[in-house]
């Protein structure tokens, strides 16, 4: 099915105070988050640790940055694909996407902030690190709730310690028509989790697990946490990717932003030998993460069905 529903994603509060592991809170939240990413590969997450103001404010520094001078914001580089500039493509002539790694990291954010301000923008660098230095405690208690799901406890400092941080600021321009054009195809990330945050204007579409789509309603109050295919990979498809797009009408710009957990340079994303049994074989052989985001950036990889697969699937 391919048609878009009213269907709303599952919400699961994480405002909940004191939410540790042990808990019976932390329990019962933990069986939410099984239960969506079974049936959706994604759910609406409420998360208050964010003030107000850092939301609010959030939207103001992507619109500063998105102003800045073309030449200025593809200085917006990275030695890894996707994690710099995107922009100026013809097939999503709507889209503008710019990276700022490790951007729970005040001076990695500072010095990124330098290259579009030389001068310095001190409010822009804390609104950025503010805003995903607290996210990312969302991040590490959804990663950890799905470690336990599947009984892998002892990987999880390894897991933790393997990961940065990458935000995503993405633009998109209203098409100035009532006909519904193409924001960004549909696609599942790469990485490990995607937490997103968008303004009021529509537009992201995810794909429930049994092939419809739903029409995800933005708020300022929620977070919507997707599952990437490096995480995908290394629970041996226990956890689907999810598969999501863009598609907006009007004349209305879309901002969002995406933190992105993702493995650092050098880990090997390898399958945990207690994923693997007859029931479940293996399905996918080690890799690196830099690698397979080169290879998705070929021909081979952008025709594949399933980069992954070809990549490295058994």
């Amino acid at each position: 099915m391919d048609s878009q529903t009213t269907l709303k994603l599952p919400v699961i509060d994480f405002t909940k105070p004191d939410l540790k592991p042990g808990t019976v809170e932390w329990d019962l939240l933990k069986g939410q988050v099984e239960q969506a990413l079974q049936e959706y590969s994604c759910f609406d997450a409420l998360f208050h640790k964010i003030p107000l103001e850092i939301r609010d404010a959030i939207f103001g520094a992507m619109e500063e940055l998105f102003d800045l001078p073309l030449q200025i914001k593809t200085r917006n580089v990275s030695e890894l694909p996707y994690h710099g500039y995107l922009g100026q493509h013809p097939l999503v002539p709507l889209f503008e996407s710019i990276g700022i790694e490790h951007a729970n990291i005040v001076e990695k954010v500072e010095a990124q902030t330098s290259t579009f301000w030389p001068e310095g923008n001190t409010r822009f660098s804390k609104t950025i690190q503010s805003f995903s230095k607290q996210l990312s405690e969302l991040d590490e208690m959804i990663r950890t709730m799905i470690l336990e799901i599947f009984h892998l406890e002892k990987y999880i400092d390894e897991h933790m310690d393997s990961t940065g941080y990458l935000l995503r600021v993405m633009k998109y321009k209203g098409p100035k028509t009532t006909e519904t054009q193409v924001g960004l195809k549909a696609h599942r990330d790469k990485n490990v989790v995607t937490i997103l945050y968008q303004n009021e204007v529509h537009g992201l579409g995810v794909q429930r697990n049994d092939g419809e789509w739903i029409d995800v309603k933005p708020s300022k109050d929620s977070f919507i946490v997707t599952i990437g295919e490096s995480l995908h990979a290394w629970l041996n498809g226990r956890l689907k990717s999810t598969y999501h797009r863009v598609m907006i009408s009007g004349d209305k710009t879309r901002y969002s932003l995406g933190l992105f957990s993702f493995p650092k340079g050098g880990y090997i994303i390898k399958v945990p030998e207690e994923l693997v049994d007859e029931a479940h074989p293996l399905l996918y052989k080690p890799f690196d993460y830099a690698e397979f985001l080169k290879f998705c950036c070929t021909e081979d990889g952008q025709k594949a069905h399933s980069s992954l697969k070809v990549y490295c699937g058994v």
